[in-house]
């Protein structure tokens, strides 16, 4: 092998999750992305991909792979974007340790992000969400478990990562009455468990099967929920939802619509965006706004708050010599007069 795979073994191993103390979800991402760009460039190259040097992988190359991703994978902007955030930083670790990358390095750094459209968020509304939550079987050990992990997702505005990695320890064993978050970016937050999703929490640690895993949510194996398990669950209740709330067929429910769906209706609720922000674990307001451009009520009472303008049209009228001869500055010079 070449020096590559030490470099990049040391980058996925050693500096992401030590040194910079990324979560292991990161590192799964970050590994998959270096997996496809390998794979495309030996495709390219003609070579085994063990057999790759750092030199060539250059701008050119990341180019065609991030032209692959969206055209030959059909893979979105934003995935596009994270692909190429995963190269930046792998050669940002080079250009310490390899410093005849250094310019190689520059020119990767100079592929610009692809700006994205900033949708508006989906959501479930109240019944589409009562439906969703009453769709689990609760004579079922299976569907208590599911019933107790759609109610935690929504109630604490749960990214799916938070809710298959939330161990036994981070509950409250007393009353069931807080739930310890460790969010993105290492950020923790402590939330309030709402009456009927801690009787959906309490009723699943009774029928919990013994296990050595420490995380609160178990599959079929005894094992801890994979994220992929969560999205078949959550697809699985989704369409027995649909029959008693049909409007919920043309929605795309991800587990993040959970997310969104928490952060609409404690908007609605509070009518303020801050404690939006704490209760989902933001980083920054920035990111809490999107949720005041998909509330139509925040627009209405901007409506009302206006008075239709009553200016009448007119002429601009210079008050200035300076402002008079920018007026005429565009006009061509009359040489008759």
């Amino acid at each position: 092998m070449t020096s590559l795979a030490r470099h990049l073994s040391s980058f996925l191993r050693e500096h992401l999750p030590k040194e910079r103390r990324a979560s292991q979800h990161t590192c799964e991402a970050y590994a998959q992305s270096f997996q496809l760009l390998l794979s495309f460039a030996a495709s390219r190259l003609k070579i085994t991909p063990s057999k790759i040097e750092i030199e060539r992988l250059d701008a050119p190359l990341i180019l065609a792979f991030l032209e692959h991703l969206e055209k030959k994978r059909g893979n979105s902007v934003r995935t596009r974007n994270a692909r190429l955030a995963a190269i930046n930083s792998f050669f940002r670790f080079l250009e310490y340790r390899v410093p005849s990358c250094l310019d190689q390095a520059r020119r990767i750094h100079a592929i610009p992000m692809k700006k994205t459209d900033q949708a508006l968020v989906g959501y479930l509304a109240r019944d589409e969400l009562q439906a969703l939550l009453d769709a689990p079987d609760a004579s079922t050990v299976s569907g208590i478990r599911d019933r107790a992990m759609l109610h935690l997702a929504f109630a604490a505005g749960m990214r799916v990562s938070e809710l298959v990695g939330l161990r036994l320890d981070q509950i409250d064993r007393q009353g069931l009455a807080t739930v310890h978050i460790l969010g993105k970016g290492r950020r923790e937050r402590i939330l309030p468990l709402w009456k009927e999703t801690a009787v959906a929490v309490k009723a699943w640690q009774k029928v919990r099967p013994a296990s050595t895993a420490p995380e609160l949510f178990l599959n079929a194996r005894g094992q801890a929920m994979t994220r992929s398990g969560f999205e078949y669950i959550l697809a699985k209740h989704v369409t027995t939802a649909s029959r008693a709330a049909p409007s919920i067929t043309g929605k795309n429910v991800s587990p993040h619509v959970l997310r969104h769906t928490c952060a609409m209706h404690t908007l609605q609720a509070t009518r303020d965006v801050r404690k939006v922000s704490l209760w989902l674990g933001h980083a920054s307001l920035q990111s809490t706004e999107v949720y005041l451009r998909a509330d139509p009520t925040e627009k209405l009472e901007a409506l009302n708050a206006m008075t239709p303008p009553t200016l009448k049209p007119g002429r601009f009228r210079a008050s200035d010599k300076l402002l008079a001869m920018l007026g005429t500055a565009g006009r061509k010079p009359n040489y008759a007069e």
